[in-house]
Parts: C-alpha cells; sequence; structure tokens
C-alpha cells in the first residue's frame, strides 16, 4: 500500500475543504494535540495566522509544501523554505470581495459615526444633539495596492459612491488601474493631498513597515480619514493617534495592529473618531469556504507531484 502524505491544518479551515483534503491525504486537524509537533512527519502544513519560523522548518525533514490559508505570507520564513526547498502557496483573490467590503464598511462607520454613536447609545453618554457625520458620495478614493482586494475595494467605492479613485502600486501592471478605473500615481507624496479615504492592501514587508508615517499623514487633507486592511506596522500607530488627536485626519479605521489582539489600553481604542475590528477582513463563510478549498487543492498538488496554481516560493 502506498503511503498517504501527511498534512497538518493548525487552525481552523472550511469542513468542506478538510474533507477534500482527506481524500488524497492524511489529516492532522486543527485542535488536535499532536499539532505541536507537527514538524515531526509533516509532508504538508496549512496556517492562517500562525507563525512559521526559520527553526520550525528546519527540523522538519519530510516537509514539502507549507499553505497560507489567505494573502499575507509575512507570518511564513520565506527564505528558510526557499532554503530548504518547501513549496509556498496562498489563496490570492479568494478573500478579495470580503475584505473590500469591510473596507467600504469601516469608511461608512467611520464617516457616519456608526460606532460612536452605537457606544454613546448603549452608555447613556449621548447628551443633547449627535455628532454629524458627512457623506462619502462623490469622496476620492486612494487604494495603495492594485492586487485582487484592491481592485475589488475600488469598484465597489466607485460604484456605491460614484468616487474617483487614485491607485498606487509601484509593481502593478497598467491593466490593473484600468480595471480599477483608477488614475495611477506616481508616488504617495502626490496621492496623499489628494484623497478623501485612504484605503490600504498590501503586504507588510521591510519597504512597508510604517509606510504611512508622520510625515506620509501630515500631508493628508484633515478631512480624510485611513483604513489600514493589510497588516499591522505598515501604519505607524503613535502617528496615527497623533493626527487623530491633533486634528489633522478626520478619523481612521484598522482591522489590524502591531499587536494582535491589542491590549484593552492601546492608545487607539479610546479615541471617538477610530474604529477597530479584530483582523476579521476574509472571515465571512464565503470567503472561508473559497480560502479553504484554494489551499487544500494547492497543498494536495504539490504533495501529488503536480504543479500548484498560486505558488508564492
Amino acid at each position: 500500500m502506498v503511503e498517504r502524505p501527511l498534512v497538518y491544518v493548525l487552525e481552523p479551515i472550511a469542513s468542506s475543504a478538510i474533507a477534500t483534503l482527506r481524500q488524497s491525504c492524511d489529516v492532522i486537524d486543527a485542535g488536535d494535540p499532536a499539532g505541536s509537533r507537527w514538524h515531526e512527519d509533516a509532508d504538508g502544513l496549512i496556517v492562517r495566522t500562525g507563525r512559521i519560523p526559520r527553526e520550525l522548518i528546519a527540523a522538519a525533514p519530510r516537509l514539502k509544501v507549507i499553505g497560507k490559508h489567505g494573502v499575507g505570507v509575512d507570518n511564513i520564513d520565506l527564505d528558510a523554505a526557499r532554503d530548504r526547498g518547501v513549496v509556498v502557496v496562498s489563496t490570492p483573490g479568494a478573500n478579495a470581495n470580503a475584505v473590500a467590503e469591510l473596507s467600504v464598511g469601516l469608511a461608512l462607520s467611520v464617516a457616519r459615526r456608526i460606532a460612536q454613536l452605537d457606544r454613546m447609545l448603549r452608555d447613556g453618554s449621548l447628551d443633547g444633539p449627535p455628532p454629524r457625520g458627512t457623506e462619502l458620495a462623490g469622496r476620492t478614493v486612494g487604494v495603495v495596492g492594485m492586487g485582487s482586494i484592491g481592485r475589488r475595494t475600488a469598484a465597489l467605492f466607485r460604484s456605491a459612491f460614484g468616487a474617483p479613485i487614485l491607485g498606487y502600486d509601484p509593481f502593478a501592471a497598467e491593466d490593473a488601474f484600468r480595471e480599477a478605473g483608477a488614475e495611477r500615481c506616481a508616488a504617495l507624496e502626490e496621492m496623499l493631498p489628494r484623497v478623501d479615504v485612504l484605503t490600504l492592501h498590501i503586504p507588510l514587508s521591510r519597504d512597508t513597515e510604517k509606510m504611512i508615517d508622520a510625515r506620509r499623514l501630515s500631508l493628508m487633507r484633515p478631512e480624510a480619514m485611513v483604513l489600514n486592511l493589510s497588516r499591522g506596522g505598515i501604519v505607524d500607530e503613535t502617528a496615527l493617534r497623533d493626527a487623530l488627536v491633533g486634528g489633522t485626519l478626520s478619523g481612521a479605521a484598522t482591522d489590524v495592529f502591531v499587536e494582535e489582539p491589542p491590549p484593552r489600553d492601546h492608545p487607539l481604542l479610546g479615541l471617538p473618531n477610530f474604529v477597530a475590528t479584530p483582523h476579521i477582513g476574509a472571515a465571512t463563510a464565503e470567503s472561508m469556504e473559497r480560502m479553504g478549498m484554494a489551499v487544500v487543492s494547492d497543498v494536495a498538488a504539490v504533495l501529488a507531484g503536480a504543479a500548484p496554481r498560486h505558488r508564492v516560493v
């Protein structure tokens, strides 16, 4: 009998995806205590947000493939995987609509003060006329990152609000900007003074860490807002707080923090013009199904000696 490859799924994914993976592989599912020892005998690994460092990759003699359930692969040591000849795959596009819809939702929450007003009603602090919001119709939206998520986000803002779209992505082809209906900006410094909504959809790297810092925030209009649906660390959290407190930025929302979950006393969480969600941009039933099926398909393909659809390394 031919030995089936063994795949560890370290965090919960769609049950339908697990069932599909079991057709060709033996599976240690999330929650099994054996998961802490995956490096001993795993042929394949599926991970969502857990860190996969060099030392564990080096200690996994049978490991052939790591599947990232999602897009950002900053939690996986890609250099270590490359050194060992371990294939890394991801699921680009599978969560694009979910993240894009959350971007629009967060923009509405900031603009119409939805989260703030909800808190005021619940704690009885609404005394007198409620604070006014602003409308998003016709507001200029700047999209940083023109991958599948950025393009879908641009499409939603354009169709829902008639928003003019500016795009920044030095690595994207012209087709991406045409698809998004976006005017291409050559530099962030060109984009930032022109936008009412800045929405971020880029990976975290040495080049993008604290990309939105105090200097760049100072280039934005006082009535503008910042949305971070990428990774914690791309926006300088201290600089963002200073801009929100100082009134040089009207509002901000983030789905991601440097430390996740953030501590309850995080300086941003007490601000009325700041909205936060706990890294749930891709957490819809539909997105989880798409990502789960995509990642198990590519992991199974690599283990069967075939080429995956979405190889990172």
